[in-house]
C-alpha cells in the first residue's frame, strides 16, 4: 500500500502533481486573480468618479469606514513615500515677498487724507488743505468745510464697511481652507508648512480685491476735493452781470476811476458781491500807478477790460505804466478778505 503513493508520483499520475493539471491550476489561479484586480480597479475608479454625485450623509460615511479600516496606517505611508519620490513636499522656506509699492501708495494716500486709520480730524485737515489751496479760509467758507467734511465721512464709511466685508470673507475662506486640509491630513501627508503656504496664496488672491477698493476710495476722494477746489474758484470770479456793471462803472468814471466808499457799496451791492472785491479792482489800479490821459484810461478800461472770469484781458498797455508782477492777465477777484 505504502509502494502505491510512491509509484504513482514517480510516473506523474498524482493529481496534486501532474504536471499538466498542476500547470492548468496556475493558469486559472493567474487568471482569477487579474481579472479580480481588474474589477476591484474599475470599481475604485467608478466609486471616486462618484464622489461629487453622493449625498453629505454617503460622504461622511464613507470618510467614517476609511478612518476606521485597518489599512488605513499602510496607505498614510505608501502615500508618504510616493510624496516623498515625486518631491511634492515644500520646497524649503518660502522667501516672504516685499510689499506691494502700489498698495503702499494707496494706503499713504488715504491716510493722509483722513479716510484710513483712526479718525483723527482728517477730514478738518484736508479741508483746509483744499482752502488753503485757494486763498485761505474765511468765515463765509465755514459751509463749505461742513459739506466737505460730511461727504468725506460718507466716503470713510462707505470704505470702512467694505474693508470689514472683505476682511470677513478673507477670514471666512482662509478658515475654511484650513480646516478641509486639517482633516485631509489625516490620510495624506500635508505639513504645517505647507497650510501656511496655501493661506499665503489666498491672501494674495484676495489683496487684488483690497486693491481695487483701495483705488475706488482714492478716486472718490480726489473727485470730491477736485469739485470743491473747482466750486471755489468759481465764486472766486465775478458772473457776467457784475462784469458788466464793473466795466460800465469804470468806462464813465475814466477821469477818476478810483470809487469812493459810498461809490463802492453801492457796486458791491448791485454787482452782488462784497466792498472787499470791489476795493480789489481799486487796489489794482493803484499798483498801475494810475493814468494821466484819458487814452490810457480808456485802453485800461474799455469795456472788454475786465472778461468774464473776473480777471483782466491783455490790452495794450502804454510804455509809461508799470505793470503787477504777475501781469494784467492774471488778476482775478479775491473774496478772502
Amino acid at each position: 500500500m505504502d509502494e502505491q503513493p510512491r509509484l504513482m508520483h514517480s510516473h506523474g499520475v498524482g493529481m496534486a502533481g501532474h504536471p499538466g493539471l498542476a500547470q492548468h491550476m496556475q493558469d486559472g489561479t493567474a487568471g482569477t486573480d487579474g481579472e479580480g484586480r481588474k474589477q476591484d480597479i474599475g470599481d475604485i475608479l467608478q466609486q471616486i468618479m462618484t464622489i461629487t454625485d453622493q449625498s453629505l450623509d454617503e460622504a461622511q460615511a464613507r470618510k467614517h469606514a476609511l478612518n476606521c479600516h485597518r489599512m488605513k496606517p499602510a496607505l498614510f505611508n505608501v502615500l508618504c513615500e510616493i510624496k516623498e519620490k515625486t518631491v511634492l513636499s515644500i520646497r524649503g522656506a518660502q522667501e516672504e515677498e516685499p510689499p506691494d509699492p502700489q498698495l503702499m501708495r494707496l494706503d499713504n494716500m488715504l491716510l493722509a487724507e483722513g479716510v484710513a486709520g483712526p479718525e483723527k480730524g482728517g477730514g478738518s485737515a484736508a479741508a483746509a488743505a483744499a482752502a488753503a489751496a485757494t486763498g485761505g479760509v474765511g468765515a463765509d467758507n465755514s459751509a463749505e468745510h461742513s459739506d466737505y467734511r460730511a461727504k468725506l465721512s460718507q466716503i470713510r464709511q462707505i470704505y470702512h464697511t467694505e474693508l470689514e466685508k472683505y476682511e470677513q470673507a478673507c477670514n471666512e475662506f482662509t478658515t475654511h481652507v484650513m480646516n478641509l486640509l486639517r482633516e485631509q491630513s489625516r490620510t495624506r501627508p500635508i505639513s504645517p508648512k505647507e497650510i501656511e503656504r496655501m493661506v499665503s496664496i489666498i491672501h494674495r488672491k484676495f489683496s487684488s480685491i483690497q486693491m481695487q477698493l483701495k483705488q475706488s476710495t482714492c478716486e472718490a476722494v480726489m473727485i470730491l476735493r477736485s469739485r470743491f477746489l473747482d466750486a471755489r474758484r468759481k465764486r472766486r470770479n465775478f458772473n457776467k452781470q457784475a462784469t458788466e456793471i464793473l466795466n460800465e462803472y469804470f468806462y464813465s468814471h475814466l477821469s477818476n476811476p478810483y470809487p469812493s466808499e459810498e461809490a463802492k457799496e453801492e457796486l458791491a451791492k448791485k454787482c452782488g458781491i462784497t466792498v472787499s472785491q470791489v476795493d480789489t479792482l481799486r487796489h489794482v489800479i493803484s499798483q498801475t500807478g494810475g493814468y494821466s490821459d484819458s487814452l490810457a484810461a480808456s485802453q485800461m478800461y474799455s469795456p472788454q477790460g475786465i472778461n468774464t472770469n473776473g480777471g483782466w484781458q491783455d490790452a495794450p498797455t502804454p510804455s509809461s505804466v508799470t505793470s503787477p508782477t504777475e501781469g494784467p492777465g492774471s488778476v482775478h477777484s479775491d473774496t478772502s478778505n
